[in-house]
């Protein structure tokens, strides 16, 4: 019986390797492309935010324009207007305290619905998912009649428990799959020496899903920190946020794209740096169960 030999190149690597090395290649010129596809309108706004309102306006746009920082002058307030910090603090002290909440609530649950689990658990997670079918406007009216009734209108904790709530079923579903590769060892390990159920939580669980739970938090951190619609309904001056500032900028006398861009660079910044602060710890607990 003759053996069938492997195409060889000349350079003796087989073809299917080249084959393979070319489509690598290709890939990484896709990715690259991509990559700069979706970078390129955050830096055309980073070099706007630098431009006058009158060159920022033109069209097309001017890419060799004088740069200015009057854009970042007025959205400190340094034009006679409002103060941004107020609203800065505002979305910090909410997007921390409800990723706080979420935090607290989504790990006990998925404990129970990974670990421990409880009857029907699939229906649960079912139930977790469809409270994210609801179009968030649908529920707007609701929410500022019923804060209305009960005078919690312009108030932070108002958007604390709003977005605890909105973020608390993606949290579960996150969580769940991360604690589903914590080993039931250990954790019974921990029962004989008679650990309860929050020091296991804590002492246990935490630690070894932590790059999953720095995951679930830098996520919740990103959805409260953007989320605008309740923000710009539900409050006024007192409990105004950084996204609801953003929109003060815009006047119907025009002239305010380059204020705009820079707010939106200058409200982008935290959660730039706190994504890349954990990008470590988020690109394990993303890639955690991908691997069995």
């Amino acid at each position: 019986m003759t053996a069938v030999s492997t195409p060889v190149a000349i350079t003796g690597v087989p073809e299917s390797a080249r084959r393979a090395k070319r489509r690598g290649a290709a890939l990484g010129l896709l990715a690259w492309f991509v990559g700069i596809v979706f970078v390129l309108p955050v830096l055309w706004m980073l070099l706007t935010s630098f431009h006058s309102e009158a060159d920022a306006a033109t069209n097309p746009p001017s890419l060799t324009a004088s740069l200015t920082l009057d854009g970042y002058k007025e959205f400190f307030g340094s034009g006679g207007g409002a103060s941004p910090w107020p609203p800065l603090l505002n979305s910090v002290g909410t997007s921390l305290f409800s990723t706080g909440f979420v935090l607290l609530l989504a790990l006990p649950a998925a404990y129970a619905l990974s670990i421990r689990r409880v009857r029907k658990w699939t229906d649960v997670m079912f139930f977790f998912l469809s409270t994210k079918m609801l179009p968030v406007v649908a529920g707007l009216l609701p929410v500022f009649l019923f804060a209305k009734d009960i005078n919690f209108l312009d108030n932070v904790w108002l958007l604390v428990i709003l977005y605890t709530s909105m973020n608390l079923p993606i949290a579960v579903w996150m969580m769940q799959s991360f604690l589903a590769d914590v080993p039931v060892s250990i954790i019974e390990a921990a029962q004989m020496d008679g650990a309860r159920l929050p020091t296991i939580l804590w002492r246990v669980v935490a630690p070894i899903a932590g790059p999953g739970i720095a995951a679930t938090s830098l996520i919740c951190f990103i959805f409260s920190w953007n989320e605008m619609l309740f923000a710009q309904v539900l409050t006024g001056v007192v409990a105004q946020t950084a996204p609801a500032f953003l929109t003060t900028f815009v006047t119907s006398q025009g002239l305010f794209l380059a204020k705009v861009c820079a707010a939106s660079i200058v409200i982008s910044l935290p959660v730039l740096a706190a994504g890349f602060a954990a990008q470590d710890k988020l690109v394990q607990g993303l890639s955690l169960g991908a691997v069995k």
